[in-house]
């Protein structure tokens, strides 16, 4: 390459000289002796006719691109084994790697797939065929101080097995099968971190990390913030969060138990509504429609039995008025949600066996002085005093299950307590073989247990990987069903005691029924007042001669009058006006024709 650039730089009239660097000069550059070096003064358009090469040598085509690289360049893949080499394939910008020279592969579309890119098996140091994991901590090298609570309560999380250094566990076999996914060997030593006889603190095994005592911490530590300005944690490998776990006891059916679906209070404003109801619809029908009409005591009977025969839609009562049909059409619909909500709500309560705890939830130990429980050691601690304000006085340590099954059952009136917050992970453990217990309102917070590494340590990323490998290909679930898979109570058909419906759910279905109502009372009022006005004019004329109540009363007696009547009634009175003007008119008629005959006058003339 380096001849032909030479060659045609000859050809061109190219002259071979060299001049001395001045950046050279007067420079002190001790024994190097930079001053005997000389530049080619060509150099520039060398390198041209360089990038302008283009032949065929024995490696094959020989060409620049005009970013100056080489056009298809190939090169062997080569496999060194001991003082000898093996090659094992080929690479080339176009058809990347393969076990057949490139030049075989130009005429052919290119495929850079990866079921594509193959070598021949290599020989590894050692004469190994098996890939290697990677690097690996030399046996001399320090082992990994990885620091494990020694928990006192729910040891199927962790555990040290008496008269030895070695765990077990939940979170133990996690741990080993994460680690055993790494591209490298990792030599550890586990070393029991508290005393044994009271549950260690989580956050303190993290700080020691930032001192230098451990190099990771394995076990059940929950990722909080604190704890991570401490220290690195991998992807957790367990949801949890704090709940509220409380004593319930069942709800057995008795003879009231239809009235568990509704609050007093929305059991009085539907009976009311009922009412109201069944007033409006008389109102409108009332002038119209005989079935509303009769005795006061007969009418009074009529507008209940409208009422509530509405709630099985059998009553019997036909509505004619425009006006009465929308309302009654409205009023059945907010029946039919009403009626539907009591039928689920009641078949709930009579079909599944329900379980009622005077604690609600957490606004519930939030709102009262009683005592609350938590465990030894857990973040739950710190995190009710300083994130919702309860006094430190109120919250009682517990260590194991059994103090909880204690504290429970004695409750806050003989030194217990009336519930006990603790993560979810623990708590379903505790649960899955103590139906007397129950978890109470919803989960308030959302966290997860990890491994903790120190900070910016490679460890934390690689075994985060390992983790989402185990959750993908099954292994995480299979060790949870190992540890924390009992027969738990929710194989009974039981559940927390559902909460009363509310009138807040069905405010919007009553406001819309007393709109209809109150709209159609209006136009109703309107109407009337409009043909009281036509039928007796000379009222209004006379409402300031005559005193308001007769006035009032005269209309209230015609709104109670049946309308056909009013209607005949008014047209008489319409043709008796009619007559009496049409002898008027003949009286009238008369007597000018007589005074015109007596004057002299022919008056047909």
């Amino acid at each position: 390459m380096l001849a032909h650039a030479i060659n045609a730089f000859l050809n061109e009239g190219g002259d071979l000289s060299f001049s001395k660097p001045s950046k050279f000069t007067g420079t002190d550059v001790g024994t190097l002796n930079l001053n005997s070096m000389s530049i080619f003064n060509g150099g520039k358009t060398l390198l041209h006719r360089i990038l302008d090469v283009k032949f065929t040598g024995i490696t094959g085509r020989v060409e620049f691109t005009p970013d100056r690289d080489i056009i298809r360049p190939a090169f062997e893949v080569i496999n060194i084994i001991g003082t000898g080499e093996r090659r094992i394939g080929y690479w080339s910008n176009y058809s990347g790697l393969s076990t057949v020279p490139p030049e075989s592969l130009y005429s052919k579309p290119p495929n850079r797939t990866s079921s594509n890119q193959k070598l021949y098996d290599v020989v590894w140091p050692g004469q190994a065929t098996q890939k290697p994991r990677g690097w690996a901590f030399p046996n001399s090298g320090r082992r990994l101080r990885i620091g494990v609570p020694r928990r006192v309560g729910y040891q199927e999380f962790v555990s040290q097995v008496e008269g030895t250094d070695m765990f077990r566990g939940y979170c133990v076999d996690v741990f080993t099968a994460a680690i055993n996914l790494l591209p490298y060997a990792v030599p550890y030593k586990l070393i029991p971190f508290g005393d044994g006889v009271t549950n260690p603190s989580g956050t303190e095994l993290v700080r020691l990390l930032s001192t230098g005592v451990f190099d990771a911490a394995m076990g059940d530590i929950a990722i909080i913030t604190n704890r991570t300005r401490m220290a690195d944690f991998t992807q957790p490998y367990i949801e949890s969060g704090l709940v509220v776990v409380a004593p319930v006891k069942k709800l057995n059916s008795n003879a009231w138990a239809f009235l568990r679906p509704f609050t007093p209070k929305m059991w009085c404003i539907t009976a009311v509504s009922f009412l109201v109801i069944g007033a409006v619809v008389w109102t409108l029908e009332h002038r119209i429609n005989d079935d509303f009409r009769g005795p006061p005591k007969r009418q009074i009977i009529t507008i209940l039995w409208f009422s509530f025969s509405t709630l099985f839609f059998s009553h019997r009562e036909n509505t004619v008025s425009t006006l009465g049909r929308i309302v009654l059409l409205v009023w059945l619909f907010v029946v039919l949600i009403i009626n539907s909500s009591y039928t689920a709500s009641l078949t709930s309560i009579l079909t599944v066996q329900q379980l009622s705890s005077p604690v609600k939830g957490i606004e519930t130990l939030i709102s009262n002085n009683d005592p609350i429980g938590y465990q030894q050691g857990s973040f739950a601690r710190n995190y009710l005093i300083e994130e919702l304000g309860i006094h430190e006085s109120r919250l009682v340590p517990l260590v194991s299950t059994e103090h909880y099954v204690k504290a429970l059952n004695d409750g806050p009136t003989n030194n217990g307590v009336a519930a006990i917050i603790d993560e979810r992970a623990y708590v379903e453990l505790f649960l899955s073989t103590r139906c007397e217990y129950s978890i109470v309102g919803q989960e308030f917070t959302k966290n997860g247990w990890g491994f903790a590494f120190q900070r910016d340590s490679p460890l934390a990323v690689d075994m985060s990987t390992a983790i989402l490998r185990l959750s993908e290909n099954g292994d995480l679930q299979r060790i949870h069903d190992k540890w924390l898979m009992k027969s738990a109570c929710t194989s009974q058909a039981s559940k927390f005691e559902v909460d009363r419906l509310q009138l807040g759910s069905f405010w919007g279905l009553f406001l819309i029924s007393g709109l209809a109502c109150l709209l159609a009372l209006l136009i109703y009022l309107f109407l009337t007042v409009r043909q009281y006005s036509k039928h007796y004019p000379e009222e209004l004329g006379s409402s300031e001669r005559s005193s308001r109540s007769s006035s009032l009363h005269r209309f209230l007696s015609f709104a109670d009058e049946k309308e056909e009547v009013v209607k005949s009634r008014s047209k008489r009175r319409r043709m008796q006006e009619a007559s009496v003007r049409s002898m008027n008119e003949e009286n009238s008629t008369g007597s000018s024709r007589k005074h015109g005959h007596d004057d002299g006058y022919d008056i047909n003339a």
